[in-house]
């Protein structure tokens, strides 16, 4: 009688220890430089009421801060060349679409008047960016933790 032997197979299992070390190398230098990768202009936002936005891609955004100085994206640009550079910047991307972001302490004539630069070089979007209100953040995370949806008009779920 002869008996079989399984040792002339061969062993065709996956070693995944190395894979997963440098998936974890990965992640974690990622997680301590994604904090590094922000930028842009420091501004205080006013707060609203509204939802945001989801963004696949990175958007044109004009900013003007505490001191009134304008920037596209980072760069900072003086008032009477803004609506020249963005009609090129738009030209060159194709993009019709634009952010504003405005210190919530800058004068109001400021705002209306780079808001006007802006819609005279092309633009056929204009958005604003705000910071969502005290009171919606603990809106939504009251009714995140009873189960509710926070209600649209700005009042408070009754207690049930």
């Amino acid at each position: 009688m002869a008996i079989e032997s399984n040792s002339d197979r061969l062993l065709s299992d996956i070693n995944v220890t190395p894979f997963v070390d440098v998936m974890l190398v990965l992640l974690i230098i990622f997680m301590v430089s994604a904090p590094m990768m922000t930028q842009g202009v420091d501004v205080a936002l006013p707060e609203a009421v509204s939802k945001a936005l989801p963004s696949d891609v990175e958007q044109l955004m004009v900013t003007v801060d505490a001191r009134s100085r304008i920037y596209i994206n980072d760069t900072e640009v003086p008032l009477d060349a803004l609506q020249t550079k963005l009609a090129r910047i738009l030209a060159a991307n194709g993009m019709r679409e634009v952010y504003f972001r405005a210190d919530k302490n800058i004068a109001y004539g400021t705002a209306v008047r780079v808001m006007s630069e802006i819609k005279g070089a092309g633009v056929e979007k204009l958005g604003m960016v705000t910071e969502p209100l005290d009171s919606d953040i603990e809106a939504a995370g009251a009714a995140r933790e009873s189960g509710a949806a926070p209600r649209k008009d700005g009042r408070k779920n009754k207690a049930s």
